[in-house]
């Protein structure tokens, strides 16, 4: 699926399962809340942290998805083509950091 494709499924169920889309602050305020559950996953998965009983049952691939649902929905309603966004995002890092990462004496 691409991302486009990805765009207009979203958009499709928001408009026949989800009724509307919530508003953009909504929306933001839903992505930091499913950011937060990533990190939470995380950090009991590869972190520190021990795993409570209500977080046993989480699938990482799962709360990603919720993170790039959301994120698609704020696409969607503030006209950003996500293919062209990231297209444009990684032309943007290629030109910037073309030695950048290479000469880090931290990655080597």
């Amino acid at each position: 699926m691409t991302l486009e494709e990805a765009q207009a499924l979203v958009d499709n169920w928001i408009t026949t399962t989800g009724v509307r889309y919530f508003s953009e602050l909504t929306n933001m305020a839903i992505l930091t809340e499913e950011v937060g559950e990533v990190a939470r996953l995380i950090s009991r998965t590869y972190g520190d942290q021990s795993f409570k009983k209500s977080d046993k049952d989480k699938n990482l691939g799962d709360e990603l998805a919720d993170v790039l649902f959301v994120l698609i929905c704020l696409a969607n309603q503030t006209g950003v083509n996500l293919t062209e966004a990231l297209e444009k995002n990684l032309e943007k890092k290629s030109i910037r950091d073309a030695d950048r990462h290479r000469n880090n004496e931290k990655l080597k």
